[in-house]
């Protein structure tokens, strides 16, 4: 089982990383593109079992290790 983790800045923290890559893009001569939040993707590899409870496990992962829930969000996705 694989389970994919999507972590994102939550609304209103500051995102400079984001801001510079929308400044880039502009430069490029991309202006239609409006404002850009950079986030994570990781997958972790799970062996098959219960989805509930893996769930779980990788929600805990995050709130451990993954995300930085003081201004992070994150969303879990099993497959």
């Amino acid at each position: 089982m694989v389970a994919r983790v999507y972590v994102t800045l939550k609304p209103g923290v500051l995102d400079p990383a984001g801001k510079a890559v929308e400044n880039s893009l502009h430069a490029l001569g991309f202006t239609q593109v409006g404002s850009v939040r950079l986030g994570k993707y990781i997958e972790v590899q799970l062996p098959d079992g219960n989805p509930t409870e893996a769930r779980a496990k990788v929600e805990e992962m995050c709130r451990k290790l993954l995300a930085n829930t003081v201004v992070e969000n994150f969303r879990v996705e099993l497959g």
